[in-house]
């Protein structure tokens, strides 16, 4: 395993992406083996695969793709033999001076006033998901503090021609397809203020707290209370907010978008629901609790056509299981059964992939067979757990 800047084909970059690639396989035979549906054989077979190229330790490497992607599987799997722990270790070191390159570059794009991209912040690409891998793997870091210190920062706004923009405000598009001229704020779980929330919540959880960090929890429940809206079928959210919703104090949108973990309600609420339990507010934890159970409604899981985890089925049933394990109530449980069976007969035609393919498919699928949590722990790469 060579790990570095080093040229890479189109096979070794999609090789060692989570998303797509060898490291999600892997954590899917791993959870098999664990759980006595598969061997350890072909675990470690895939396993194998997963590290058996050079990885990529480069400035773009991130929790889904490149030596944290990897590290996060070797981390998952040094249980099962002492190599493992080993080459995690010595890949881990990769993943610290990474996390400290990225840290500086961000700090020196704030002192310039510039606006952040997905790439500096977010979950697939940037210093969240660098920090939920920091969390899991060594929770009382220094490197862990440096990143919820940046995230705090992210929670405060500055002004921008006459707008007090969010600190995570990103002059680009959420999409190619879907322009917001002048940026936006984005407020799911992949991208956006939910990740941020979920991230600073889970480490408050875990006691790994810096100064601010429950300031920086309320400014970010204050924004979803202010975002929030009401409806018949039960409260929702924008996906994001652009200058024109911030000018006139109410989102483009009409109406609630299909839930999803990685924009939706039952992702956002997921993430409300783990800032209520860090910061003792029952009150706040069962308002979060009836948003994520009413977005799993049947009018509102019949605008989901796709299985995958990402924006699909397969995503909504893991966010509202872990949920349920955590709820005041039996409102998102008694949902369950039903989006497993949804899940089952679900097409899944997508070829492997943790987020959009059969690989994440498979990894929930596992969940509602046993009815337990992961063993492996692998959801804690979305930010649920």
């Amino acid at each position: 395993m060579k790990t570095g800047t080093v040229e890479l084909t189109d096979e070794d970059a999609a090789q060692q992406s989570l998303a797509r690639g060898a490291p999600g396989t892997a954590l899917l035979h791993i959870e098999r083996a664990m759980t006595g549906s598969g061997s350890w054989d072909t675990a470690r077979a895939h396993i194998q695969q997963a590290v058996a190229g050079p990885v990529d330790a480069a400035e773009h490497a991130g929790l889904f793709y490149g030596a944290p992607a990897v590290a996060f599987l070797l981390h998952i799997a040094s249980p099962a033999h002492p190599r493992y722990q080993a080459a995690c270790d010595s890949l881990y070191e990769h993943v610290l001076h990474l996390t400290r390159r990225r840290l500086a570059t961000a700090a020196d794009r704030i002192e310039r006033g510039e606006h952040a991209t997905f790439a500096e912040f977010d979950l697939f690409y940037g210093l969240t998901g660098l920090g939920a891998l920091l969390l899991r793997r060594s929770p009382g870091s220094d490197v862990l503090a440096g990143v919820l210190r940046y995230t705090v920062t992210l929670t405060k706004p500055h002004r921008h021609d006459g707008l007090d923009l969010p600190g995570w405000w990103v002059d680009h598009n959420p999409d190619e397809i879907l322009p917001t001229p002048g940026g936006h704020a984005n407020l799911g779980m992949a991208h956006g203020a939910a990740g941020l929330l979920a991230l600073l919540s889970l480490a408050a959880i875990r006691s790994c707290t810096v100064d601010g960090q429950h300031e920086a929890i309320a400014v970010l429940t204050d924004l979803f209370d202010r975002w929030r809206q009401d409806s018949p079928d039960g409260p929702w959210w924008p996906e994001w907010l652009t200058r024109d919703d911030l000018a006139t104090d109410r989102p483009a949108r009409s109406g609630a978008s299909r839930p999803s973990w990685c924009y939706g309600t039952v992702g956002i609420a997921r993430a409300l629901q783990l800032a209520a339990i860090a910061t003792h507010d029952p009150q706040r934890q069962r308002a979060a609790e009836h948003a994520l159970a009413t977005s799993l409604s049947d009018a509102r899981l019949d605008q989901v056509i796709d299985p995958g985890i990402c924006h699909g089925i397969a995503g909504i049933y893991q966010t509202a299981y872990r949920a349920a394990q955590d709820s005041r109530s039996p409102a998102i449980g008694e949902r369950l059964p039903h989006i497993a069976t949804r899940l089952a007969d679900s097409l899944n035609d997508r070829q492997g992939g943790l987020l959009t393919g059969s690989t994440g498919v498979e990894l929930v699928r596992e969940t509602t067979r046993h009815s337990a949590p992961p063993r492996t722990g692998w959801d804690a790469c979305l930010l649920i757990t």
